[in-house]
This record gives C-alpha cells, structure tokens and sequence, in this order.
C-alpha cells in the first residue's frame, strides 16, 4: 500500500511536471525579456559559483549525512544516509520541473513565481538572470537548488529513526513544493513580499534554517516520542562519523554562504570570513557550556556548537564585521545550548537529533541578529542594524521571524497530518525495535563475519 502510494506520487509530479511545461510554454511571451547576455557573464564569477555549488552539494551528501549518521544508533545509519541521499534526488527533479519557477519566477502579487521557468523554460547556459548578472542563469539556477535539497534533509534530524520511508517521500515532496518555495520567493525572489519589507537573508538563515527548524519542531510533536526516550536512549553510535559529518559540514558552508554572494570578490571574502569566526567561537562556547555545567568538554558538544555557529552566522555573513561574526559565535554557543540541554528535557519533544534546537533556535538567533549588526558599511546593497542607530531593519526581520514561524508551522503540520492519513508517518513498535536499516532497506551498515 505505502509503495503504491509512492508510485502514485512520483506518477503525479511527472503528470504535474507535463502541464506545467505546456502552461510555461503558453505562458513565456508574457515572462520578461532577458536584457543581459553572454558577454555579461565573467569566467571568475561563474567558476566560483560553480565550486560553491559543488560544496554546498557536499553538505548533503555526505556531510550532514554522516553527520545524523553518526548520532543515530547503528541500527538506523543506513536509513539516514538513505534519507539524505533520497533528498539529491528527488528535490533535484522537483526543482527543475517546478520548484524553481515557483521559487524564483515572475513574481504573482509577492507570494509566488509564476510557471514561465517551469521544465527550465527560460533558463538558458548562455545569458545570466537579473538574480546574479555575471554568471549563467542555469548556474544560478542548480546553486539554488543545493539550497533546496538541504533545506528538508535537515528536518531528518527530529523524526529520526521512527518515520516510515514512504511517509518521508511524500512529506518530503508536498513540503519542498508548499513551504519551502513560497518562502524562498518571499525573502529572495523579485517581488517577493518580505523582500520589499526590506528582510535581510544572505544566505539562507530564514528561507533554510527557520524554514527547517519550525518544520522539525512540527515533526517532533506530530510523529511522537521514540520508543523509550528518554529513559532508555543509546548515546551516538560513532561519534567520528558525526564528527566527520560536521567537518564536512563546515567546509562546504563557505560554498553556501560565501558563494551567496555570487560573484567572486570582496563581498564573498567577507561572508568566508565571518562563517568561519562564528563557526570557531559557537564551537568553542558550547565546548566551555559543557565543562562549566557538566565539568567536561565533550566532542559531541563541540560539534554541534560549531554547526550552532553556522547556522546563526548563516543569515548575517554578508552583512556583518568580523567582530560582530565572533559575537554571534559565541551567542550561537550559547541560546541553542541552554534549548538542546535544558529547555527540551523539561518540555519533554523528542527532537531526536536537535534540529529545531540547532537548526530552528539558530536560524532565527541569526535573522534578529542580522537586525542588530548589518552595517551598510560593509555591504551597500544590505542596511544598518540597532548598533548603528537604525531600527527599520530590525523591525523587519522581527515581522519576517514571525511570519515564517507562524506559517511553517501551521503548514508542515498540516502536510504530516495528511501525510499520516494517506499512508501513516511512523513506523510500527516492531520495525523501530528492529531498526530501519533491516524493516525500510532490507540492509545492515555493519555486517559481522564469522
């Protein structure tokens, strides 16, 4: 049953996907006239953007995969690293048939692309978008669609072991489509509503980690506790592959926030040094968190301050001085600490590998902060923060915090809803026991010979 409906939903985006193509084709006399062209394109900006692309591929594939890999137990390491992987593939043909257009397109009245770039009509190799003018508008095009891919693979990490694979493909594929392309197009695309509010988002802060987080908290509360949290949990199954998974983490994040720039410059110079200063000091302070409260540093604890500082730098990096980076470390060090150590215990939602604690806290640490430190004098085309006397801009990420809070949340918990009446969202008592590498994949990542 749950295959059939797999098979049906694949089926329906491919017939989707058709219609589509046939309305972008009826439709792209009305798209705007592309005025740039190929000898707009530079050879600089359009290799760096290439190489980002490349590394914000590797944060899915294998970075966070081996990342909630490694903090599952062993019995459902395949299943994640399946899961991310699964995301490459799918969302990489929803956004081309689509997701782009949706994302990206002709603004309709602030809350959606239109259809005219569905199927890549429109899209050319050989002449940039008004997105990014010196490079081709494919390659801005697939740069995004890392950004995509990501975004629902970090939701794995709060119903970890317990979803059933064929729930995840569907939530996966209605939720890209209806929540992670309206807010895309909100904050980034032209005419987006949140964007003419003046919302700063260099990187993804909002449209990727608030987006994710909220979604991850919806899915905790939705799908339920594991069986025994949390008395009966088993510690990380291989700390060095999370470890791993996080250094390849940090790494191919220069790719997401220096290559949101897109352009080779100063500007991509400043959000690789200002990722780099907040992953160093969220790292650090939530290494110096764990020894004051619980008299040890831990290597779990320094990983996840450092994605903590990732995460939270994510929506400032291009907007912020290096000084101002280091402050937002170390707050990332801390705020996503005090939730992951001691307000989830004491609420009592099995956010299994810390998503919403990392991923949600942090993104919207980031979009507050961003109204604190952006400074036009670092980047022109952002604006000035509380400390420089300016309270417009904090104001508007407050409204953007509030607006995509309220509306992940109400729609990713509606889509898990129908999802878990069309084929059930958790797995039954019996395949979590057994673990899901066996009950979904018929597999085992560690095999013991005789």
């Amino acid at each position: 049953m749950q295959q059939r409906f797999v098979v049906a939903a694949l089926v329906g985006l491919a017939v989707l996907a058709m219609s589509m193509g046939a309305a972008a084709q009826q439709t792209a006399t009305n798209a705007a006239p592309v005025v740039l062209s190929a000898k707009d394109i530079s050879a600089g900006d359009t290799a760096w953007v290439s190489i980002s692309t490349g590394l914000v591929l590797l944060m899915t594939i294998p970075g966070l995969a081996f990342f909630y890999g490694g903090l599952v137990r062993r019995k459902n390491v395949l299943s994640v690293l399946m899961q991310c992987f699964m995301m490459m593939c799918l969302v990489s043909l929803q956004w081309v048939l689509f997701g782009y257009s949706l994302a990206f397109g002709p603004d309709v009245k602030g809350v959606i692309g239109d259809l005219s770039w569905a199927g890549l009509q429109n899209v050319t190799a050989d002449a940039p978008s008004a997105y990014a003018p010196t490079i081709p508008h494919q390659l801005f095009m697939i740069f995004q669609m890392m950004f995509a891919v990501i975004t629902p693979a970090l939701i794995v990490g709060a119903f970890a072991e317990r979803m059933k694979f064929a729930a995840f493909i569907i939530f996966s594929l209605l939720w890209v489509t209806f929540v992670y392309a309206p807010v895309c197009h909100w904050v980034w695309g032209k005419g987006g509503f949140l964007a003419k509010l003046g919302a700063l988002d260099f990187a993804g802060g909002t449209v990727v980690h608030i987006n994710a987080g909220i979604a991850s908290l919806a899915a905790a509360l939705v799908i339920g506790k594991r069986l025994g949290y949390p008395e009966r949990m088993s510690p990380p199954h291989n700390l060095p592959f999370a470890t791993l998974g996080a250094g390849l983490l940090w790494f191919g994040w220069f790719g997401f926030n220096a290559g949101s720039a897109l352009a080779a410059g100063g500007l991509s110079t400043t959000a690789f040094v200002a990722t780099h200063l907040a992953a160093a000091a969220g790292g650090l302070t939530w290494a110096v968190m764990d020894l004051v409260a619980n008299k040890r540093a831990t290597v779990l604890g320094i990983i996840s301050g450092g994605v903590a500082g990732l995460a939270t730098i994510t929506q400032a990096a291009g907007f912020v001085t290096p000084m101002a980076a280091i402050a937002i470390g170390v707050i990332a060090g801390i705020v996503p600490w005090l939730f992951v150590s001691l307000i989830k215990p004491k609420l009592g939602y099995d956010d299994a590998l810390d998503a919403f604690g990392i991923h949600g806290v942090g993104g919207i640490l980031g979009a507050l902060l961003t109204g604190v430190f952006a400074s036009k004098a670092v980047n022109p085309a952002g604006a000035d923060g509380l400390i420089y006397g300016s309270f417009d801009l904090f104001k508007a990420q407050c409204i953007t915090v509030v607006v995509t809070v309220v509306y992940a949340l109400v729609v990713s918990f509606i889509l898990l809803r129908l999802v878990d009446a069309l084929v059930g969202l958790r797995s039954d008592a019996q395949a979590e026991r057994i673990g899901l590498d066996l009950t979904d994949h018929r597999e085992t990542g560690y095999t013991v010979l005789d």
